[in-house]
């Protein structure tokens, strides 16, 4: 695979030029020559950025240069992690799992009562408000934690952008990434991750729920457009040098949709069974995540796709074999997460409350979902009645933590 390291910093800080408020490519990248490079070219040499008297500047959407915005800061707690979570409540520490949909009403309000770890921004987030304006809703939501928020986006690009589709934060949505590539190769690849990153980061956003791990090259396929490609080299690659860049950015990285999501149908809507051996998964599949583990991940998301050749009767999310599939067979230690607990192949499967229990009891140690209300005091009760080992919870809230103090959000 392609080795970028040396130039990375150059990649990275370059990136400002048109990121941020501009996105000055067009939401699509640099481009390159009109056929991509291959899987483990070398990439080309970025002009060096532009420094006014020590200044960074960037090009707006107007074509001014301009000082570019630093990365929005949230004040870090300090403290030694094992004692924070020997002094928590057990209230606060379920609490840390719950990575919530913000809530379109009293965001701040459920950051408090529910001690929450984390909120998901979606479109509506973002939809006709100026960066300040961002910016001030995620401050309220942080300055409502005692312990300082994930605060999440699924800004992936081509049919999934929440941040770049709108237009006074971004020039144009980021395209695909497999788009992305195809115009422009691994530079124009690398580029435009940057700048997601200096855009995200620039508004508070201190996670981005991607990459996309999934492996698919066909067009009837429901991933596709949300995969990189239908080769597993050149997605571990791509894998490989975002999880890098948002490393160098403070941003956070959810692999996901583990153990790969093929070309099965969308558990939006439904229960998906997923028929494939576990042969074709080790050969394949499990190639990027592996190589997103390789190079510092933070988190692993896990799909409800039912995969008969690992657990027939539970979907992934809720497979205790699954996630010792995660632990044992690939040894990740990071955080594991569940896909949005609301999608209907879980509500469908099992009520609200129980998905939850049972999302913890596997091995989950973050919960995303939308109905905290129900979801939060379930876990609780679950803790309080012994189903639940508190140790376990403790081990979860440690890794969240071990996590939060990566990004610099605890000290």
């Amino acid at each position: 695979m392609t080795k970028i390291k040396t130039a990375l910093s150059l990649l990275l800080t370059a990136a400002l030029l048109s990121a941020l408020c501009a996105c000055s490519n067009g939401g699509s990248g640099s481009k390159g020559s009109s056929q991509p490079e291959t899987a483990g070219s070398s990439a080309s040499s970025v002009p060096d950025p532009t420094v006014v008297n020590g200044t960074q500047m960037v090009t707006d959407a107007q074509g001014n240069t301009v000082p570019a915005p630093a990365p929005a800061t949230v004040a870090p707690v300090s403290g030694d992690l094992n004692e924070m979570v020997s002094q928590m409540t057990l209230e606060e520490k379920v609490g840390q799992m719950f990575y919530i949909a913000c809530p379109l009403e009293d965001a701040a309000g459920d950051v408090s009562e529910y001690h929450l770890g984390g909120l998901v921004l979606f479109g509506n987030d973002f939809n006709g408000k100026t960066a300040d304006e961002v910016r001030a809703d995620v401050e309220s939501y942080q300055n409502a934690a005692d312990i300082p928020l994930l605060i999440g986006v699924d800004e992936e690009g081509g049919t999934v952008v929440r941040a770049s589709s709108n237009p006074n934060l971004c020039s144009a949505p980021f395209s695909s990434p497999r788009e992305v590539y195809q115009s422009g190769g691994w530079v124009a690849v690398q580029n435009t991750e940057a700048e997601k990153a200096a855009l995200l980061r620039s508004l508070g956003v201190n996670v981005n729920n991607a990459p996309v791990c999934d492996i698919t090259g066909n067009t009837e396929s429901f991933i596709y457009e949300r995969s990189f490609s239908g080769n597993s080299q050149e997605v571990s690659e791509f894998v490989t040098q975002t999880v890098r860049i948002y490393g160098e950015y403070k941003l956070g990285s959810v692999l996901k949709h583990f153990p790969g999501y093929g070309d099965n149908t969308d558990t939006h809507e439904d229960l998906s069974y997923d028929q494939r051996p576990y042969e074709s998964f080790v050969q394949s599949d499990f190639l990027p995540f592996q190589a997103g583990i390789e190079n510092g991940a933070d988190a692993i998301m896990v799909s409800h796709n039912i995969v008969t050749a690992m657990d027939a009767d539970n979907p992934a999310s809720l497979s205790s074999e699954v996630h010792r599939i995660i632990r044992e067979e690939l040894g990740f230690d990071g955080v594991i997460m569940t896909d949005d607990l609301a999608m209907q192949a879980i509500t469908k499967y099992t009520p609200n409350d129980a998905s939850a229990v049972t999302a913890v009891k596997c091995g989950n140690d973050i919960l995303c979902c939308t109905n905290v209300w129900e979801q939060y005091p379930a876990v609780l009760a679950a803790v309080q009645s012994g189903d639940i080992p508190e140790s376990q919870i403790d081990a979860s809230v440690l890794r969240i933590l071990k996590w939060k103090q990566k990004l610099g959000l605890i000290e």
